[in-house]
């Protein structure tokens, strides 16, 4: 699709802007041109917009069930040749800010005093260990985690695992009414710049020089994934896969629930699969896009791709996804972040699929209600891998939803003496200064609402079945 050309008074916001930008020091001039382009592309106005009577439901050889893809090898050393064409990548960029830490993301404590960082790197090294593989571990940062996570990884240096990192793009922060860089306006902090989006993945590794080091050593693939999703471990089956058909990329999706509605799907659209994303969905077909009848599955972000293919299409600047504008507001000015996400770049690739896996794929924990979920009985810890509780009958995770007291880990981990056993709940939701004792155990729907202005213990060992409870006369 051709970009538009940009009228008299957009080229001449643009040039501004490239004067404005070419002084920034802070930035590399990879950087520099990255993010002109980026702005450029939007006041272009790209089309964004899909034709929806041109969507067509994608086929079980564009999104390929499961079930139907190949068998490992059983040889060993079969399975060795394979992860040693592999490399893990974690989106490692997001601070813990939403559930109340300071710190990356990953670095928040999951289960038996393990963080996300902690088990991936178990994982990793058990299979390392298993095979006599040499699976790496990238860490793609932000300038906001970079800091502390190199002092994070140095307690690995012993780990039979070879841990990279790089940081992702650094863009300054657009002034939406003036269209001058943030920075440019006196705000030399952090605030004044922002991390593309993961979009952003594929130029930084080569930016960082890291993919020619990969491809150099014989590594073929890599598996992106969120840091925080605990079921993205490496699958040798989608390897497997992917190498025998010369796919040069494949995003795992997974069936809807009512919880995912909002989330991309695939589309077949004009002869190739593409990602649909809510925002770019009419208005009046938005409820049509939540329906989990006509659209039934989601994007999980568990990406596999191609390394020589994304040396390929970043040289040729053929990666142009959809721009995601994402308004916010810093010291009074009214700002503009310009971002992109990595799934969108799926259309791009050579044969890309979709693979439609298992839900045991997607457990991120993005609030302290799936941290509870995580830290019950319902999963267990082996070799890093988090592992659900064959005892629960039901396929779906029970529904959570927490009061603002929780919100934070610490006030969370506080207000609990001891997770409580809920392989037989349903839904639970809990709302004001709400205490949990020892060993209690949760089944069916459970409601804890505190009175304003009372506390509410819930005593050790109490078992709590379909009830709704106000006060302690009620349990």
């Amino acid at each position: 699709m051709a970009a538009a050309t940009l009228s008299t008074t957009d080229s001449e916001k643009l040039s501004k802007l490239q004067s404005a930008v070419a002084g920034l020091s802070q930035i590399s001039d990879n950087e520099k041109s990255g993010f002109v382009n980026l702005v450029s592309r939007y006041l272009s106005g790209e089309a964004q917009h899909v034709d929806w009577s041109k969507i067509q439901t994608p086929t079980d050889k564009v999104v390929v069930p499961y079930d139907s893809l190949a068998p490992t090898p059983e040889d060993p050393a079969e399975t060795k040749k394979l992860l040693d064409k592999l490399v893990v990548l974690k989106l490692n960029g997001g601070l813990g800010t939403t559930m109340g830490c300071t710190g990356p993301k990953s670095v928040i404590e999951v289960r038996n005093g393990l963080t996300f960082l902690d088990l991936i790197v178990i994982q990793i090294e058990s299979l390392n260990s298993k095979y006599g593989c040499n699976v790496p571990l990238l860490l793609m940062n932000s300038f906001n985690t970079h800091d502390d996570t190199q002092k994070i990884v140095e307690k690995y240096t012993k780990s039979n695992i070879e841990i990279h990192t790089f940081n992702q793009s650094q863009y300054p922060r657009l002034v939406a009414d003036e269209f001058v860089p943030l920075p440019c306006k006196g705000n030399t902090s952090k605030d004044g710049w922002y991390p593309p989006g993961h979009g952003d993945v594929f130029p930084s590794l080569k930016n960082s020089g890291k993919l020619d080091a990969l491809l150099s050593k014989g590594k073929e693939y890599v598996f992106v994934a969120n840091s925080d999703n605990l079921g993205a471990v490496v699958d040798l089956k989608i390897l497997n896969h992917l190498i025998r058909n010369k796919n040069e990329y494949c995003m795992e999706v997974t069936p809807k629930t009512l919880a995912d509605v909002k989330g991309g799907t695939l589309i077949s659209y004009e002869g190739k699969v593409q990602l649909l994303e809510i925002a770019q969905v009419p208005d009046e077909h938005v409820n049509e896009f939540k329906s989990i009848e006509k659209f039934k599955i989601f994007n999980t972000n568990n990406l596999w791709v191609n390394l020589n293919a994304i040396k390929r299409l970043v040289e040729a600047d053929a990666l142009k996804m959809e721009i995601i504008p994402n308004p916010k507001e810093v010291d009074e000015f009214k700002v503009l972040q310009l971002e992109t996400a990595a799934g969108a770049a799926i259309k791009f690739y050579d044969h890309a699929i979709g693979s439609n896996v298992p839900r045991s794929r997607f457990l991120p924990v993005k609030a302290t209600s799936d941290l509870l979920l995580v830290q019950s009985d319902l999963y267990t810890l082996n070799d890093g891998f988090v592992i659900r509780n064959k005892a629960r009958a039901n396929p779906a995770n029970p529904s959570i939803e927490l009061g603002p007291e929780f919100k934070k880990v610490a006030d969370f981990l506080g207000r609990f003496k001891s997770i409580p056993s809920i392989i037989d709940l349903d839904s639970l939701k809990v709302t004001g200064n709400v205490w949990f004792g020892a060993n209690i155990t949760l089944k069916g729907k459970v409601v804890i609402a505190a009175k304003p202005g009372e506390k509410l213990e819930i005593p050790n060992g109490a078992v709590i079945e379909n009830k709704e409870i106000n006060g302690p006369e009620d349990i």
